[in-house]
C-alpha cells in the first residue's frame, strides 16, 4: 500500500532543470553569495538527476533550508509572516512561499493585504509593504521561538507518556518486544487495507528539532513498526538514533512524501544536522529516489475506517450480564472506536451498563431472541422512549448458515467449551437446548443451576466450543465437572458413567484462517471479566485459531482463551488512536497484593473446584480498582467470529 518513488530522466538544460525544481528555490537562494551558488551547483552533479515524478517535487511547494543566522529576518509581503530571511522565497526574500509570491501579483490581493495589516479600508492602489525594523522582527521571532519550544516539549511529553507513565515505545524498546501487525485485526481501523507499510517507508512528520515560529515538517523513515506505532528517524541522521521517536502512523500530522510540496508547507532539516550537508536538495534526491511512502489517500482511508454505523439511541438485544441465559433490551449510550457502551433500557440512572464491540456475538437486533427461541427478559417500559429507535438488522455480525435438517446437535450431547465465567479454562460441557438458526444453549457440567439460569448461548460455528478430546490432543488442561473425583479425567469413562454421547466431530467447523499471530506478540486486549477495560497483553500460546492472551503484570490465572478473529483484540496504539484509556501492566506492588490475596483465598477454599477462580479474580480486581463494581459480564462467545471453529482431532470409539 506504500507508494514507490520512481526514477525518471530529466532535461539536462540547467535552466530548465532549475525551473522544474521550483520547490527547491529556497535552497538555491539561501545566500546571495555567488560562491554559495556555485558550490550548490557542483554538489548537484554528485547525485543522480531528480526524477520529475518524485512525489516530493511539486512546483506549488517549497522546501526551506534551515537558517544560517547570518542574513537576519524577513516579513512576507503577502501573509505578513515573520521568519528567517534565508527561508524565504526568491532572491528578493519578499515572500515566504511560491503561493504568496503569485497571490501578491494580483492588485486586489495587494489591496486587501495592505488594508488588513494597516487596519485601513482597502484602497484602489496597493503599495509595497514597508519592512519592519530588524529589532522588532528579532523580538517577535524570539517570542515565537520560546513559545514553539515550550509547545514542542509539552507535546513530546504528552505523546510519550500515557496512563500512569506507560509508553508503548519505551516498553517495546527496553524489552525488544514485537507487536502483532495491524493486518491481524480485520475489525480495527485500517485492518483490511494496511498493505505493505513496513520499515524504510518514508513519511513527512512535524520537525520538533527546530526553532522556527511556525510548524514545519521534515522527512523521516520508519525504523520499526509496532501496531499503529512506528519508531521514526529523521533523514540526515543516518545511524544516529539520538533523536529517534515513536508516533502513531494514523495520526493527523503524518503524511506521505510530497504532501508538504502539494500543500505549500515548509520542509526544514532538523537543527542538529543542519550543517551536515551543504546541499539538502541533492541529499533528498539521492535518499528518496526509489523509496516508498504512504499512498496519497492514506489519511482519507484512516478517516473512513473510523466511521461506525452504530449511533447513540439505537436499541439492541444484548445478553443479561446477571443471567447469561437470557437477553435484554439496551440502548447505545456512546461509541468509541467501534466499542459500544450499552445501557439497559430499564436503568433509570443509566449506570447499569454493558461494554462490547459492535461486532460482538452478544448483541442482536430487536426480535432476535423471539425468532430463535432464546430466553428474553421483557422490559417494564411499554413503549420506546423519545429518540430511541431499533438498530437495523443488517448492522450486526453475520453468523455462518448451517443445515440442521440432517445429523445435528442434540440435547444431552457432550463437548468441551470455554467457561464464560472463567475464560482461562476449557470445561466439560453439555448441550442443554437446541435453538433455531444453529444456536445452542450450553451448560458447564457440575456447576449448573437447577433452573438453567447459568446456561449460555453459542452458535454451532463458535470458536469457543470443541469436540470431545480437543484439549487432550492439543495438550490443554481440561477442567473436569465440579465434584468429579475419578481423576485423571477420562472422556470414555465419563461418557459411559453418565450414559451420554459425544457431539459428532464433523459438526464442528475446522477452518483455520491465516491470522498472522505469533507467540510473544504484544497487543491491546479487552479484559472480558471487566469488559470496559483494555489492557496491555501478550499472546502466549496458539492452538490453530485459539489464542491464549496473558495480561502483562498479572498472574496466569487471569489469562483468557480468545479466538484469533475476536473483536476484543486490538493492535498496539489502538487506544491512543481512538481516545480509549489503556490499562498499563500491573505494577510490582499490585502483583504482590494480588499474590497475597490469592493465597489467602485459595487457602480458605482449598477444596474449591479449580475451574471457578474468577470469583477470587473479581475480588482482587475490585481491590485494585478502588472498590468499583466488577461483574462477570461476558461469556466466551465474545471471542466468537464469523468464521468457523478449529478442530483437528479424531473421535474416540
Amino acid at each position: 500500500m506504500s507508494t514507490a518513488i520512481k526514477k525518471q530522466n530529466i532535461l539536462h538544460n540547467p535552466k530548465e532543470k532549475a525551473d522544474s525544481f521550483g520547490m527547491f528555490d529556497g535552497y538555491d537562494s539561501c545566500s546571495e553569495d555567488t560562491s554559495s551558488s556555485s558550490s550548490s551547483e557542483e554538489s548537484e552533479e554528485e547525485v543522480a538527476p531528480l526524477p520529475s515524478n518524485l512525489p516530493i517535487i511539486k512546483n506549488n511547494g517549497q522546501v526551506y533550508t534551515y537558517p544560517d543566522g547570518k542574513s537576519g529576518m524577513a516579513t512576507c509581503e503577502m501573509c505578513g509572516m515573520v521568519g528567517v530571511r534565508d527561508a524565504f522565497y526568491s532572491k528578493t526574500k519578499r515572500f515566504c512561499s511560491v503561493s504568496c509570491s503569485r497571490s501578491y501579483s494580483s492588485n486586489s490581493k495587494k489591496a486587501s493585504i495592505l488594508a488588513r495589516l494597516q487596519g485601513k479600508p482597502p484602497t484602489k492602489k496597493a503599495k509595497v509593504l514597508q519592512k519592519q525594523p530588524l529589532v522588532a522582527k528579532l523580538a517577535a521571532y524570539a517570542q515565537y521561538q520560546a513559545t514553539l519550544q515550550n509547545q514542542a516539549k509539552t507535546k513530546a511529553g504528552n505523546s510519550a507518556i500515557s496512563v500512569e507513565g506507560f509508553s508503548w515505545g519505551n516498553y517495546i524498546n527496553s524489552n525488544s518486544f514485537i507487536a502483532a501487525p495491524v493486518a491481524c485485526f480485520k475489525h480495527a481501523p485500517m485492518g483490511t487495507c494496511w498493505g505493505d507499510i513496513s520499515e524504510n517507508v518514508r513519511i513527512e512528520v512535524p520537525n520538533t528539532d527546530c526553532s522556527l515560529p511556525t510548524k514545519v515538517f521534515w522527512i523521516a523513515g520508519i525504523i520499526k513498526l509496532a501496531g499503529y506505532n512506528a519508531l521514526l528517524r529523521y533523514e540526515g541522521f543516518e545511524n544516529d538514533s539520538s533523536l529517534d521517536f515513536w508516533c502513531n502512523i494514523c495520526g493527523s500530522d503524518i503524511h506521505p512524501v510530497g504532501w508538504c510540496a502539494a500543500s505549500g508547507k515548509p520542509l526544514v532539516p532538523p537543527r542538529t544536522v543542519q550543517h551536515k550537508y551543504t546541499n539538502w536538495k541533492a541529499f533528498l534526491v539521492k535518499r528518496l529516489t526509489g523509496a516508498k511512502t504512504l499512498p496519497p489517500d492514506f489519511s482519507q482511508k484512516v478517516s473512513e475506517s473510523m466511521q461506525y454505523p452504530f449511533k447513540p439511541c439505537m436499541r439492541v438485544e444484548v445478553v443479561d450480564k446477571r443471567h447469561l441465559c437470557r437477553t435484554r433490551v439496551a440502548v447505545v449510550e456512546s461509541v468509541i472506536g467501534g466499542r459500544l457502551r450499552l445501557v439497559y433500557e430499564e436503568s433509570e440512572d443509566r449506570t447499569d451498563d454493558f461494554w462490547c464491540h459492535m461486532h460482538s456475538p452478544l448483541i442482536h437486533h430487536i426480535g432476535w431472541s423471539r425468532s430463535i427461541g432464546h430466553r428474553f427478559k421483557r422490559s417494564d417500559i411499554t413503549k420506546k422512549q423519545d429518540g430511541h429507535f431499533d438498530t437495523p438488522p443488517h448492522l450486526f455480525a453475520k453468523v455462518k448458515e448451517v443445515d440442521q435438517s440432517g445429523e445435528w446437535f442434540k440435547e444431552g450431547m457432550k463437548l468441551e467449551a470455554i467457561d464464560p465465567l472463567n475464560l482461562s479454562t476449557i470445561c466439560v460441557a453439555t448441550i442443554r437446548k437446541v435453538l433455531a438458526d444453529g444456536f445452542l444453549m450450553i451448560g458447564i457440567d457440575g456447576s449448573e443451576a437447577a433452573d438453567g439460569s447459568d446456561w449460555f448461548c453459542y452458535h454451532a460455528t463458535s470458536p469457543s466450543i470443541f469436540p470431545v478430546g480437543f484439549c487432550e490432543i492439543n495438550m490443554i488442561e481440561l477442567t473436569p465437572p465440579r465434584g468429579y473425583t475419578k481423576l485423571p479425567f477420562k472422556w470414555f469413562d465419563y461418557l459411559r458413567e453418565t450414559g451420554s454421547i459425544a457431539a459428532p466431530v464433523k459438526l464442528f467447523n475446522k477452518d483455520v484462517p491465516n491470522h498472522g499471530f505469533r507467540v510473544g506478540m504484544k497487543l491491546e486486549a479487552v479484559d472480558l471479566m471487566e469488559p470496559r477495560l483494555i489492557c496491555v497483553a501478550t499472546v502466549t500460546r496458539i492452538i490453530h485459531r485459539l489464542l491464549r492472551i496473558h495480561f502483562d503484570g498479572w498472574e496466569e490465572e487471569y489469562d483468557q482463551w480468545v479466538d484469533c478473529e475476536s473483536p476484543d483484540l486490538y493492535p498496539v496504539g489502538w487506544c491512543q488512536l481512538t481516545g480509549y484509556q489503556l490499562q498499563p501492566p500491573a505494577s510490582q506492588s499490585s502483583r504482590e497484593n494480588q499474590s497475597a490475596s490469592s493465597k489467602q483465598k485459595k487457602k480458605a477454599k482449598s477444596q474449591q473446584y479449580k475451574g471457578h477462580k474468577k470469583m477470587t479474580t473479581s475480588h482482587l480486581k475490585e481491590e485494585l480498582l478502588d472498590g468499583e463494581d466488577c461483574s462477570f459480564l461476558q461469556g466466551a462467545s465474545d471471542q466468537e467470529s464469523n468464521g468457523p471453529a478449529t478442530v483437528y482431532i479424531k473421535q474416540e470409539p
